[in-house]
């Protein structure tokens, strides 16, 4: 059965590595697979034979029954001519609406499309905006509206090592996403609509509404809520930061530890109660009984919490060993978990892209690798007199909790890397006290105070948990709390997990250490950087807004940083930093704020807080809060730079010291390994001219080798084009331009396209942005001098390769296409 399940993982992993679903014509030999069951074990070759045939027809029946499955959920979609338009529907709120700063996000279950010839899909995401004129309706759980809803295909930024969220809205079943138009007759039609699962999402939100008006504004409310209802948006995004940099991030949601535990409390007290009736053991003796209510205790805990990936791992296996009891079988530890990851993944194949699916099979994988199967301490010790005396209960308790916490953090190392760049070193002794706090006493408190109707256990279980947050945010202080480094290669990632295995063998066996040899490639394998006099640029696809990253040799650079989000997310912290970590730019030599846009300087402070930045210059006037960030930054840190000379030229980096951030310049110009950059705008007067508009003092970089040139424009419009034009005619020619302003008709004038002449002209535009960019009059002016058209919506993060020779230009999204990759229609 292990090497069944395992092959079966395989095959739905390979299906999610696919541009396309396969034809099921292959299929077919599923069919005659299931004959090699009839194969003799005796002699050994056709036993290894018949183990190979199980493996690939097991290969082969994941393989097309996730394609299956992807097939289904694909044939529903919005369809394209729908896209952007007003549709009135009726459904129900299907799930808990997540309220964030500017509105509420939630799942609505489509019953009837009302808009005549519309096509709505079953399940859609929805948000809505606050607005002080026309506030949105209030929406609650299990509530059936009538709405009407401007909807769009699930579209999302693709980046290297980014989110998915194409593939998120796949798995969850979300075909179309929009936003509510307040302005509209949206009408409540029911206050609770039929069926279990909206009563269960209802009472979420009351025990959520309960949490909210007992603690009103305590600071870990929000926690209580994540550990009782699995609400998981209501804690800030500090508060996460501090739980991910301490390696504590797994407990503070419905995790399968929590899970686990409610489920032998209810066996150890159903076992305890039902042994004290003779009459209810004689009809029912007291383990089945137990193991049944331990498998409805923690079913309904996981639907509390939303059933994710961890939750329904602990479900089947509780659900396992329940079965195993009724039916007087044994099951061994790998074969329950086996019969729970087959019980994740047939109903949700794509539960392999999820990191919490790894993380969660893996930690059981170890804890069963580490304890399963193996000769207790007892008789392993000598019982010669001459041998030690036996460690005394509670201390044992405590070695082998120290040798679990050991096993964990050291057997999770490969995945942590592979899937995040980042281990918490500061998580053994975080978790060594979290853990039985947050599991054994804010849990237990948190449940009482969502069933009882008291405020003590509330308050009681914050009390504890700000203690503990006290103890986090102090480790979490502590310099070189995390490690965080370049993705390593996967090969290394393997080799990792290998030497981690051999580290974690039974006492007794030899040269364990080499295990540790077998870890460093991880470490140690950093990408190449660029050759001398080569530059790699990466427009990242960040919506509507502008990030751009420059890599030569020995330093890099990044030219604004996207728009902000909301609840404290960003294009830095959602896009920029895992992208740029993951490539191993751990250190900024230039951060480039063009001018005061959120769409270009929204994830500046993000940025800032997590990296080294050697320089800051930006045209945003004295006394941005932005500035002030980088100035306190520089007084805590001890990066540096060469301040620019009289002319404005910097000779390299680094030197002894940020200094304070400096105002972008016409004139400015530096060489970094063989690469020029220059300045182009805006000039020094622009500085004292108070009706100049913010755009038209953007930053303006040209980036040279050789005769091949690439030209970043910020926002600048007509005005500044034609200063442009003035001042540096032959410096504006170039290879590859990113459009200035989207592609609004406010740029890109006819004379300045024809000045620079560009092979690529490239757009940095949301999907189906409402300022409508990039107009279709300016993108005809690009396209009637020949140059070849790329889009940010179209084609994801755009990654350039300049050398003095030529210039390479790879679209993200086509050499990373995957099967739900959304294929955008010609315009």
């Amino acid at each position: 059965m292990v090497i069944f399940s395992i092959s079966f993982v395989l095959g739905v992993w390979l299906l999610q590595q696919q541009a396309a679903l396969p034809e099921f014509g292959w299929a077919c030999l599923l069919t005659g697979l299931p004959l090699t069951l009839l194969i003799p074990d005796k002699p050994l070759s056709l036993r290894i034979a018949r183990t190979l045939l199980l493996a690939a027809f097991a290969l082969c029946l994941g393989f097309y029954h996730a394609a299956w499955q992807a097939g289904q959920r694909l044939a529903i979609t919005l369809p394209d001519e729908w896209q952007g338009r007003d549709v009135e529907v009726i459904g129900v709120v299907a799930e808990l609406p997540r309220n964030h700063e500017h509105g509420q996000r939630f799942s609505f279950a489509v019953e009837t499309t009302v808009t005549p010839q519309a096509g709505v899909p079953p399940r859609i995401y929805v948000s809505t905006y606050n607005d002080q004129q026309t506030p949105p309706p209030a929406l609650h759980a299990g509530e059936r509206w009538r709405l009407t809803l401007r909807l769009k295909q699930p579209h999302g930024s693709s980046n290297p090592y980014g989110f998915d969220f194409e593939a998120w809205a796949l798995e969850n079943n979300v075909r179309a996403v929009g936003y509510v138009n307040n302005k509209a007759d949206n009408q409540r039609l029911t206050v609770l609509a039929d069926g279990y699962n909206y009563r269960i999402e209802t009472w979420r939100e009351a025990v959520r509404d309960k949490f909210n008006a007992t603690l009103v504004d305590a600071p870990y409310a929000g926690v209580l809520s994540a550990l009782a209802i699995g609400d998981q948006s209501s804690i800030p995004q500090n508060q996460w930061q501090v739980f991910t940099r301490t390696g504590v991030n797994h407990l503070m949601s419905i995790s399968g530890l929590h899970i686990t535990m409610l489920a032998s409390v209810g066996f150890a007290l159903t076992y305890w109660l039902w042994r004290r009736s003779t009459r209810l053991t004689l009809r029912l003796p007291a383990r089945k009984a137990a193991a049944l209510v331990a498998l409805l205790v923690a079913l309904g805990y996981a639907l509390l919490s939303g059933f994710a990936v961890p939750a329904q791992r602990t479900v089947y296996m509780v659900g396992a060993v329940a079965i195993a009891l009724w039916l007087n079988r044994n099951f061994s530890p790998g074969q329950i978990l086996c019969i729970a990851l087959l019980g994740v993944l047939i109903p949700d194949p794509w539960s392999v892209l999820s990191p919490g699916f790894w993380l969660s099979f893996g930690a059981v994988a170890l804890i069963l690798y580490v304890t399963a199967y193996r000769l207790k301490r007892e008789r392993r010790e000598s019982d010669s007199a001459s041998a030690r005396p036996s460690l005394t209960y509670p201390w044992r308790m405590l070695e082998e909790y120290g040798e679990m916490q050991w096993a964990m953090t050291i057997g999770l190392i490969p995945m942590l890397l592979g899937l995040f760049q980042q281990v918490s070193l500061v998580s053994p002794l975080a978790n060594a006290f979290a853990i039985p706090l947050v599991s054994l006493v804010v849990v237990p408190l948190a449940l009482l105070g969502a069933v009882l109707p008291l405020d003590a256990p509330l308050w009681l279980a914050h009390s504890v948990m700000s203690w503990t947050m006290t103890l986090l945010e102090w480790l979490n202080g502590l310099p070189q709390a995390v490690w965080t480094q370049h993705a390593p290669p996967a090969w290394s990632i393997v080799a990792g997990m290998l030497g981690v295995l051999w580290i974690l063998l039974p006492r007794g066996f030899t040269a364990r250490w080499l295990g540790f040899l077998m870890l460093l490639p991880m470490f140690l394998n950093s990408p190449e950087p660029p050759t001398q006099g080569t530059v790699r640029l990466i427009v990242f696809d960040v919506g509507q807004g502008l990030a751009v990253a420059a890599q030569t040799r020995h330093h890099a650079l990044l030219y604004d940083t996207g728009p902000d989000f909301s609840d404290g997310a960003d294009s830095g912290n959602r896009i920029l930093i895992p992208s740029l970590r993951a490539m191993g730019i751990n250190t900024l030599d230039e951060l480039i704020l063009t001018h005061d846009d959120t769409d270009h300087i929204g994830g500046a402070a993000s940025v800032l807080q997590a990296m080294h930045i050697s320089r800051v210059s930006s045209s945003l006037p004295d006394g941005h809060s932005l500035l002030q960030q980088a100035t306190t930054s520089d007084e805590t840190t001890s990066y540096s730079t060469k301040p620019p000379n009289d002319s404005g030229q910097v000779a390299g980096y680094p030197a002894s010291g940020r200094g304070q951030p400096r105002r972008c310049m016409d004139g400015q110009a530096w060489q970094w390994d063989g690469v020029q950059f220059e300045m182009l705008h805006p000039d020094a007067a622009s500085y004292h001219k108070e009706n100049i508009s913010k755009n038209n003092r953007g930053c303006v970089l040209r980036i040279s080798i050789g005769n091949q040139h690439i030209l970043l424009t910020a926002d600048i419009e007509k005005e500044s084009e034609q200063q442009l034009l003035k001042e540096h005619p032959e410096q504006l020619p170039a290879t590859l331009l990113v459009v200035p302003h989207h592609g609004s008709k406010t740029s890109s004038m006819d004379e300045f396209v024809a000045a620079i002449q560009p092979r690529y002209a490239v757009f940095t535009v949301g999907y189906l942005n409402r300022f409508g960019h990039p107009k279709q009059e300016v993108v005809q002016r690009y396209a009637h001098i020949g140059a070849e058209l790329l889009r940010s919506d179209h084609d994801g993060a755009i990654l350039v390769e300049m050398n003095s020779q030529s210039l390479k230009v790879e679209r993200y999204r086509d050499t990373h296409r995957r099967y739900w990759t959304q294929q955008i229609p010609p315009e």
